[in-house]
């Protein structure tokens, strides 16, 4: 019900994968700046870590998202990324070397 509210709404399985992918990059900057917010030898590495890790707990939930997203649109018949145009490419090249 959820994905296909998401689906209906323009949201696709590649949306969803950058948002992760997004995401641990910003928990990485979250803390780093964290830890430079405190400078010192009494830095709070205890908060820049929670900080991290905060962000860092949306990654898995939007790859699961894109994972439920893509079998969505798999079932539906709108998955636009397709691996068949890759794979007859390197047939073609090796029937061209072979030839």
């Amino acid at each position: 019900m959820i994905i296909k509210s998401m689906h209906k709404m323009g949201i696709r399985s590649e949306h969803a994968y950058l948002a992760a992918m997004a995401s641990i990059a910003l928990s990485v900057a979250t803390w780093v700046t964290s830890l430079k917010a405190e400078p010192g030898p009494h830095a709070d590495l205890a908060r820049a870590d929670r900080w991290g890790i905060f962000v860092g707990e949306w990654a898995p939930t939007f790859f699961g998202l894109g994972l439920a997203l893509s079998q969505f649109e798999q079932q539906d018949g709108t998955l636009q990324g397709t691996v068949h145009p890759i794979r007859e490419a390197e047939q073609q090249q090796q029937q061209q070397q072979t030839g």
